[in-house]
């Protein structure tokens, strides 16, 4: 069996060569590409810098130029491709580290050293390792487009299974034996109705075209994330979208990470678009030290990471979140439930507004673009919870930082994003300052994933909804409240009201307020929120009650349990169900006999 050939594309010899005709910083005019289609790789000047046609007149190409276009002259020659911009696809994508158009940036390092140099082509997946391949179909089979025809165990913690390309049915001819084989081979070949086709283990997949599924399905079980703020107020579905918006210094980046730590998804894909360079150097150094809690290995072996710093070539900045969502796409087509974080989407924006400008297209709101919103809509629409063209059920959730300048949540990007996603975040600076972590407001933040949610929930506890409702209309009240506060101060509100603040400052602390470096309080479990949310609930209920007996809000504070409840989100541990049923005795117990001294 022939193998495959793999890597960037080249030029073709049937398509004719074209000729800079103006240069205007990463946008570059062609002239003599009559027959370039919309969206085609070019390669532009000797250097063969990667770009992609993004408007045709005549017989004038111009183009978006992913890499630096300096020293670039009319004249020069563009090369067309024939082919659209597309990202390789097989084993060994996990683990890797890439830029915006699938450059490997390890093994870019170890030839070229700090810098990328122009033209480089590295190919995305080495060639030279070889995989162990297990056949799960047989000669004579006939399969359809998504069904596995073997697999690779790509990590200790993944699976990959190496499926029919999508638009190909027919009868199995001929498949490898199992045993070691490099990416590059054909594991076979399949009888289709147009005749007989190679079957690679390494495919590509255009990056602005959606990987097709059978259809859409419910979602009906939450992400779980560990964070007690999002999972019991404003919980995300599998196969949901959210942004967490916030101004600079309150956290995004971090609660992405935790995100990627945590959240209940088979595989991460982080995309860094357009963040910082010192930023993004902490999240490849730690991530590959990060431990995985539910294998115990590096967090690396069920993550892809994607590098577009800011000071990378703007337009790369832009398909960079495109290359990310392709690859997410890919494994959720294996049956794995896929968590993008996309960090940010304001920077990516911002790429959109200066390519625009380029082009001397008229600008909307703020500079961007009129088509700022159709392209947020065509990213985010690329989550969802879907039946795979195999029929699993498998998701893409979408979880994009939003970067508002001065935190004005007005602003453009921060506005159209919340047309199109069901889940906000939003961080809040005055908590940031007071290392309230994680910072996520419970006042300008919303979920509509709740009512998709609440029988997973309802199922683990009827009174899921009752508590969690009861704890924030506690907190929605605590608001009002502190604005009468002050102006006549708390010891001017009646005790119910005095109450309402006190128990509002416990569920801050004691709930919604978690540590990150704590070993026992930076996850909490689906079961540890509910017996936490019980306890609060009790506490508020049989409060009220102390106090219609005449009892006082000092009398509260001085219960032998009360600093217990404060510390359980840290003294007890997510396996140690049983302590928090003997607080919760002991608290109820403790506060029998307040109500009998203060009858």
């Amino acid at each position: 069996m022939s193998d495959v050939q793999k890597g960037p594309a080249s030029p073709s010899p049937a398509l004719r060569c074209g000729r800079i005709t103006r240069v205007n910083g990463p946008i570059v005019e062609a002239q003599g590409l009559r027959d370039a289609g919309m969206l085609e790789v070019v390669e532009v000047s000797d250097l063969r810098l990667i770009g992609e046609v993004i408007r045709i007149r005549d017989d004038v190409a111009t183009i978006q130029v992913y890499e630096n276009t300096s020293g670039l002259r009319p004249g020069q020659p563009v090369y067309p491709t024939g082919v659209p911009l597309s990202v390789t696809l097989g084993p060994g994508l996990i683990g890797n580290i890439y830029d915006g158009i699938q450059r490997p940036l390890r093994s870019i390092a170890e030839h070229s050293g700090f810098y990328i140099n122009r033209g480089e082509k590295t190919v995305p997946l080495d060639p030279k390792k070889s995989w162990l391949f297990s056949p799960l179909a047989k000669v004579g089979d006939l399969l359809h487009a998504g069904q596995p025809l073997g697999k690779v165990q790509e990590t200790p913690s993944i699976e990959h299974r190496l499926m029919v390309p999508p638009g190909i049915e027919g009868r199995l001819t001929e498949i490898l034996p199992a045993g070691q084989y490099p990416n590059t081979v054909s594991l076979g070949r399949i009888e289709t109705a147009a005749g007989s086709v190679p079957l690679p283990m390494c495919t590509v997949w255009p990056v602005r075209r959606p990987r097709p599924t059978q259809g859409r399905i419910a979602m009906t079980t939450p992400l779980v994330t560990g964070l007690r703020v999002i999972d019991t107020f404003f919980p995300i579905a599998l196969g949901g979208t959210a942004a967490i918006p916030g101004g600079f210094g309150t956290g995004k980046t971090m609660t992405q990470q935790a995100l990627s730590k945590w959240a209940s998804a088979d595989i991460i894909v982080y995309i860094g678009c357009g963040e910082r360079g010192n930023e993004m150097t902490e999240v490849l150094k730690e991530f590959p030290e990060l431990v995985d809690p539910r294998t115990g290995r590096s967090l690396m072996e069920r993550t892809v990471l994607i590098a577009n710093t800011s000071n990378m070539p703007v337009a790369a900045r832009e398909v960079s979140i495109y290359t990310g969502i392709t690859l997410a796409e890919y494994y959720r087509d294996m049956g794995y439930q896929v968590a993008v974080m996309a960090d940010s989407t304001s920077r990516w924006a911002e790429a959109l507004r200066e390519l625009s400008g380029r082009l001397e297209e008229m600008p909307a709101d703020e500079g961007f673009p009129a088509y700022l919103p159709t392209r947020l809509a065509e990213f985010y629409e690329r989550a969802g919870n879907v039946r795979t063209l195999n029929g699993d059920a498998a998701s893409v959730s979408v979880v994009g930082a939003v970067s508002p300048p001065g935190g004005d949540f007005s602003e453009p990007v921060t506005q159209h994003t919340s047309r199109f996603i069901r889940c906000f975040w939003a961080l809040d600076r005055d908590l940031a300052n007071a290392r309230h972590y994680p910072a996520i407001s419970w006042i300008n933040s919303y979920s509509e994933y709740l009512g998709d949610v609440e029988p997973w929930w309802q199922a683990a506890d009827p009174e899921w909804r009752l508590c969690r409702d009861v704890l924030m209309d506690i907190l929605q009240q605590e608001v009002k409240l502190q604005r009468i506060a002050k102006l006549v101060g708390p010891d001017a509100l009646p005790d119910y009201q005095r109450l309402i603040l006190f128990v509002a400052e416990l569920i801050k602390n004691a709930f919604l307020q978690q540590n990150s470096f704590d070993p026992v309080d930076m996850y909490c479990s689906p079961p540890k929120q509910i017996a936490m949310m019980h306890i609060l609930t009790q506490f508020h209920r049989r409060a009220l009650a102390v106090l219609k007996r005449g009892g006082t809000i000092a009398n509260l504070r001085e219960l032998p349990s009360f600093e217990a409840v404060l510390r359980m989100k840290n003294a007890i541990a997510n396996d140690q169900a049983g302590k928090f049923t003997e607080l919760h005795d002991k608290l109820m117990a403790e506060f029998d006999e307040l109500e009998r001294r203060s009858a």
